[in-house]
C-alpha cells in the first residue's frame, strides 16, 4: 500500500469531525493513553482542549523527549543553492512570477558558503533550490555534495522530488536525508495554491517520501506548511503520513517540521493563524504519536517561542539562517524565500542551549560509519 491509498481512508470531514468534536473525557483519555491511536491523535489536536490538559500534555511530551533523547539539540543550517524556479506556488517567495534576482551558484561559491558554515560550526547542511533543473538539477547537485561534503558529515536536501533512481544517485553521491514536505494534504487547495509548473502534481510529491525510502535514505522529514488551509488536518495528515513512513521504512528515521507561513515577496496571506499555544500543542501531540521521531523547529519562529518550546518536544533546531543563495559568504541576492525571525546567531543559540543545561550537537553522523572493513 502507498501513503496515497491509505490517505483516502481517512476523509477530512470525518477527521476535522473527530477533532473539534472530541469531548474533554475523550481528551483525557488520550492523555491518559501509554500509546497513541490515531483517534487519540487527533483529540489530542482539538481547540478546545483546556489550559489544564495542555500543561499534562506537555509534560508527557518533555517527558518522552528525554528518555529518547536526552538534553541535546542538533544544529544545522539550510545553504540555498537557487533561487531559480518554475512553479507558480502563490505563497513562496521564490515563485516564478515575482520579480527577484534569480541565482544559482557557481561550484566556487558553494564551496564559500560551505567553508563559511563550517568556520561556524555546523557539521549538518541542508540543501536547497527551486524546481528548475537545466541550471540545478541532479547533475548539479552531485557536484556541489562532492565538494560540501569535504566540510561537513552530513548533507541533507530539501529540492524538487525525484523517482527512486533519482535518489539513489543522491545517495551515491553522499547525501543521507531529506526534506519534502507536502505543504499542504488537502488536494483541491494543492491545486489552487499551485497551478502551475512541476509541483503541481500533488500524487508524484506525495509518493516522493517513498521513493527516498526505497532508495535508502537514513533520514526522511516531513510536514505541512502552517497556515495554508485548515491546520488541523494537515498536522494530523503529517502524523499520519510520518507514522506510515515509519512503519514501512523502519531503517529510516523519521522527521516531522512545524513551519508556519512567514512575509515573504508576492505577500501572501495565510488562510488561517496557527497561534503560539495551538503550535505548542501541535508539537506536544505529535511527540506522543511519534516518541522517537526528530522534531524540527527552524528559524521562521522568534527567539522567545523557540526558547519556550525547547523543553517541550524539539530535537533540531536551524541557527543563523540565511534563505538567499550566497548569505554566509556575503554574496547573498536582495531575494529571499521568506524572512527570518529569530537572527541569532550559532554561538548565541549554542551559549542559550547551554545555559539552559541542553548540549547543541553539531555531528552525529558521518558517512564513514557505512565503510566496511574488506
Amino acid at each position: 500500500m502507498t501513503f496515497l491509498e491509505q490517505l483516502k481512508r481517512y476523509p477530512k470531514d470525518t477527521i476535522l469531525d473527530r477533532i473539534t468534536n472530541a469531548s474533554s473525557e475523550r481528551i483525557d483519555a488520550a492523555l491518559n493513553s501509554s500509546r497513541l491511536s490515531l483517534e487519540d491523535f487527533a483529540a489530542l489536536l482539538a481547540p478546545q482542549i483546556s489550559d489544564e490538559q495542555l500543561e499534562m500534555l506537555a509534560i508527557r511530551s518533555q517527558k518522552i523527549t528525554r528518555q529518547r533523547f536526552g538534553r541535546i539539540i542538533l544544529l544545522y543550517a539550510p545553504l540555498y543553492l537557487s533561487n531559480e524556479c518554475h512553479n507558480g506556488c502563490k505563497y513562496c517567495g521564490f515563485n516564478a512570477e515575482n520579480h527577484l534576482q534569480r541565482k544559482t551558484l557557481s561550484l566556487e561559491e558553494i564551496e564559500r558558503e560551505a567553508i563559511a558554515l563550517r568556520r561556524q560550526g555546523f557539521r549538518h547542511m541542508l540543501l536547497l533550490t527551486g524546481e528548475a533543473p537545466e541550471v540545478a538539477g541532479i547533475d548539479y547537485l552531485e557536484e556541489a555534495v562532492k565538494i560540501i561534503k569535504h566540510y561537513c558529515g552530513s548533507v541533507s536536501i530539501e529540492v524538487f522530488p525525484m523517482d527512486t533512481q533519482g535518489y539513489t544517485r543522491m545517495v551515491s553521491a553522499g547525501i543521507d536525508g531529506l526534506a519534502l514536505y507536502q505543504e499542504t494534504y488537502d488536494q483541491e487547495l494543492y491545486r489552487e495554491l499551485h497551478p502551475y509548473g512541476p509541483k503541481s502534481d500533488y500524487n508524484y510529491r506525495l509518493l516522493a517520501p517513498e521513493q527516498a525510502g526505497e532508495a535508502g535514505l537514513r533520514k526522511i522529514g516531513i510536514g505541512s506548511l502552517l497556515g495554508l488551509g485548515d491546520s488541523l488536518s494537515d498536522v494530523f495528515y503529517s502524523g499520519l503520513h510520518a507514522l506510515f513512513l515509519a512503519r514501512k521504512y523502519w531503517k529510516t528515521h523519521i522527521s516531522v517540521s512545524f513551519p508556519r507561513i512567514r512575509p515573504a515577496e508576492g505577500s501572501f496571506q495565510p488562510r488561517s493563524i496557527v497561534s503560539d499555544r495551538q503550535l505548542t500543542q501541535f508539537i506536544c501531540a505529535m511527540r506522543l504519536l511519534l516518541p522517537d521521531a526528530g522534531l524540527v523547529l527552524s528559524t521562521r519562529e522568534d527567539a522567545g517561542l523557540r526558547d519556550n518550546l525547547l523543553a517541550l518536544g524539539i530535537t533540531q533546531m536551524s541557527a543563523g539562517s540565511c534563505t538567499a543563495p550566497g548569505g554566509y559568504s556575503g554574496n547573498a541576492t536582495d531575494s529571499q524565500q521568506f524572512e527570518v525571525s529569530d537572527h541569532r546567531s550559532p554561538a548565541e543559540i549554542e551559549a542559550l542551549l547551554k545555559a539552559k543545561g541542553y548540549e547543541a550537537v553539531w555531528k552525529d553522523w558521518d558517512m564513514a560509519f557505512l565503510n566496511r572493513a574488506s
